[in-house]
């Protein structure tokens, strides 16, 4: 679930940025006590995200409009499905339409295109997980999709979590020297992930205490080869140069995760659309 009040934050920047001033169409061509009806239609099969969101879009431009999901997010549907009906003042509703409809599309994008990477691992063992590799200001709203399409969420922000990479490293001086400056001041419920590039990062992160590593653009077979070094102690995530192709085999190589920016960064909005219901 999105939080309601993140919802309620965002809202107001993304109408303003569509309005402007005023919807100067819908004003010249509408009557103010005109009312519709209106369908929200899938028009290629999906997995739902966002539902919520646009409906709270609609309620902020017509707050006594009447709107009724027939889905909910997460769910795989067809062409064709009918998502939603939204009734109401028909030149707030049409005001709402674009940004309702632009949100719903590119979160659904997102858990559309995380599903088909769930489906590409399934019975290996591995979780599929998202990056920081989201788009300014849509973070909860981008992570919240990739839920709703079968993945799990990394770091929300910074403060999630630590995860020593290369220039963490260099700047401390050394791998074993990055670890334990870490380690030693974590807040005591923190793990402290690694980023590695070969396997002698590998052995040298796992004796100075990682909690996690991270086996940066690693084949299939030198993340078997970490995997074996590991023995299950720690949790060992893949992540690079990760795509639909890829994905199965790098899941199959015994790591526990699988991360990729692409479901976020890289995923195409889906074709949804708003249709007048003809009483």
């Amino acid at each position: 679930m999105i939080d309601p009040i993140l919802i309620e934050e965002q809202i107001g920047r993304f109408l303003m940025e569509d309005i402007g001033f005023g919807d100067l169409t819908s004003t010249i061509m509408i009557d103010e006590a005109t009312t519709g009806t209106f369908d929200v239609n899938a028009r290629e099969d999906i997995v739902v995200a966002g539902l919520e969101v646009a409906g709270a879009v609609f309620r902020r431009c017509d707050p006594d409009c009447s709107y009724e999901p027939r889905v909910t997010d997460g769910d795989h549907i067809n062409n064709g499905t009918k998502m939603a009906r939204v009734s109401g003042n028909a030149r707030r509703l049409l005001t709402a339409e674009r940004t309702a409809l632009n949100i719903l599309q590119h979160l659904s994008g997102i858990a559309t295109l995380t599903s088909q990477y769930v489906k590409e691992i399934e019975g290996t063992g591995a979780t599929l997980i998202d990056t920081r590799k989201t788009t300014p200001g849509l973070r909860a709203l981008e992570k919240h999709a990739v839920t709703c399409g079968g993945g799990r969420n990394h770091r929300l922000a910074l403060d999630g979590g630590v995860l020593v990479k290369d220039n963490h490293i260099a700047v401390c001086g050394g791998l074993t020297a990055a670890i334990q400056r870490a380690k030693a001041r974590v807040p005591t419920l923190t793990k402290v992930q690694v980023e590695c590039d070969n396997l002698d990062q590998v052995k040298e992160a796992l004796e100075a205490g990682a909690d996690s590593l991270l086996l940066d653009n690693m084949s299939p077979d030198k993340m078997r080869e970490a995997a074996n070094i590991v023995e299950g102690r720690i949790t060992l995530e893949a992540s690079g140069g990760i795509t639909l192709d890829t994905v199965r085999a790098k899941a199959e190589s015994g790591v526990d995760l699988i991360s990729t920016g692409k479901i976020t960064q890289s995923a195409p909005s889906v074709d949804i659309g708003l249709d007048d219901v003809v009483n």
